[in-house]
């Protein structure tokens, strides 16, 4: 029988030949050519054909394959890490600008595939300047952190949130035509309006302003962003 991939390191294994167990049972029958042989293998090599020193060598390789092994598991789970990491926004639980442009082009790349369109949008912080310069910047800290927890309570697990510089943040709607993404954006504007920021005991707060733009069939990255971003522009300057 040989050693599989899973077993422990230096594992041999014997395999008792099914004659062993009749000519027990008869009493111990004379034993000829279907006598019980010792069958053991290494890396699929019968025993009996290796020297005790090529069998220390075997068992100690598959000892090291074993243990570098279990060292690579080890390296790919720090990579995942780090590469989480890597796309977290320094400061707040949500993806930095480069990783949300990779999630942005995403959902271009699934409606060009599938026709299945996602939606884009873009908000940018109504007050927030005021808070920074009343409060200090601790304050604004905290307002841009309870922002983002907000964004990301409200959005699905399939949906993207991240920071895109300042006090401006995007999500993507996943599979969400423009006109749900329209309400959702609202929807988003009215609960960070409602919800009181507490600093140091004091209760901030904050508006929103939004654009949404489809992410659909021939539009590209730059595009979707600077479509979305004037559209949220224009929202904010007619609430002036």
């Amino acid at each position: 029988m040989r050693i599989r991939p899973g077993d422990p390191a230096g594992a041999v294994a014997r395999r008792e030949p099914a004659g062993k167990a009749s000519s027990s049972a008869s009493g111990g029958a004379a034993q000829g050519a279907g006598a019980a042989r010792d069958t053991a293998s290494i890396m699929g090599v019968p025993e009996a054909e290796l020297t005790p020193n090529v069998q220390r060598a075997l068992l100690t390789l598959m000892g090291e394959v074993d243990q570098l092994r279990r060292e690579t598991e080890a390296l790919r789970a720090k990579i995942r890490d780090l590469e989480s990491l890597a796309d977290r926004d320094v400061f707040l639980p949500v993806l930095n600008r480069r990783a949300f442009l990779r999630e942005v082009s995403k959902a271009l790349a699934l409606a060009e595939r599938h026709d299945a369109p996602s939606a884009l949008i873009y908000m940018d912080l109504n007050g927030f300047k005021k808070i920074n310069d009343t409060h200090g910047h601790a304050a604004g800290d905290t307002a841009l952190a309870q922002v983002a927890e907000l964004i990301a309570a409200h959005v699905r697990e399939t949906d993207a949130v991240g920071r895109l510089g300042g006090d401006e943040f995007g999500v993507v709607l996943t599979l969400t035509p423009a006109a749900s993404a329209e309400a959702k954006a609202a929807e988003l504007a009215e609960t960070i309006a409602t919800t009181p920021i507490l600093h140091e005991g004091v209760e901030l707060t904050l508006g929103a302003a939004w654009g949404v733009r489809a992410l659909e069939r021939g539009v590209d990255v730059e595009t979707a962003m600077a479509e979305a971003d004037a559209a949220m522009y224009a929202r904010k300057t007619a609430a002036a």
